[in-house]
């Protein structure tokens, strides 16, 4: 579900817009944003700790599995359209994500030792590595860099509900999930995608907090940069586990 979120059309220029100027609440501020994020992903991450019990607790994990992402699914829509109620849902979004991302790290984690502590230092770093080259400006949010990242953006989403479609009536598509030279190849590229997407959820806090907008606008602005992280991690994970069939 992650998938669905970059331009970010979660985190882009309109949803700046539409946010307005500031309120009598206050503005947005660069370090409001972080502590919003850090409180996000502290969430998501006790969330998954509970849901990496689950099968150890002898609990059926589908429920947290489907409910999890179809609730957080649920949830950023409902963001998207009312921006200003980030601060009551991003949390719950966050948490309805944990429990997603728990059941799915278990089950690569079954397959494959150690590879979620790969994928959660990887994505971490990618994240690092990505922050350290916006604010030395060696990769610039330009207008022709956002229309490329866009573009190849919604290019894989639509390949990922073809895909999807395709499976409701068992047609596969071989490299999307095998461990072939073109399977990695095609990973990477994703991967890369979904990395360069933070550096447009950069620009736009940056922008964001320099433009004023509404306090409310930290929360909504860590949910999109939420929801890329986990697009990026669930992304990693799926490279991962196809190195290791080779």
């Amino acid at each position: 579900m992650a998938l669905f979120q970059s331009n970010n059309p979660v985190l882009n220029e309109k949803a700046l817009q539409k946010a307005g100027s500031s309120s009598s609440e206050g503005v947005m501020t660069i370090n409001g944003t972080i502590g919003k994020m850090g409180f996000l992903l502290l969430m998501v991450m006790a969330a998954a700790v509970y849901a990496w019990g689950v099968p150890a607790r002898q609990q059926n994990p589908v429920p947290f599995l489907i409910g999890g992402s179809l609730t957080g699914f649920i949830l950023a829509i409902v963001m998207v359209f009312k921006k200003e109620w980030s601060p009551y849902l991003a949390p719950a979004y966050a948490l309805a994500e944990g429990l997603f991302l728990g059941v799915i790290s278990v089950l690569y984690s079954n397959l494959y030792e150690g590879i979620v502590l790969q994928a959660v230092v990887l994505t971490f770093g990618t994240f690092a590595a990505m922050l350290v080259l916006y604010k030395t400006r060696v990769i610039r949010a330009t207008e022709r860099f956002r229309s490329i990242i866009i573009t190849a953006t919604m290019g894989i989403a639509f390949f990922y509900l073809i895909a999807f479609v395709l499976g409701m009536f068992n047609i596969h598509i071989p490299f999307l999930h095998e461990g072939s030279a073109v399977g990695i190849i095609f990973s990477l590229v994703v991967v890369a995608i979904a990395a360069l997407n933070l550096i447009l959820d950069f620009d736009l806090v940056e922008t964001g907090a320099a433009q004023g907008a509404p306090k409310y606008f930290e929360w909504y602005a860590s949910f999109g940069m939420l929801v890329t992280l986990v697009w990026l991690y669930l992304e990693i994970l799926r490279l991962l586990s196809k190195l290791n069939r080779r």
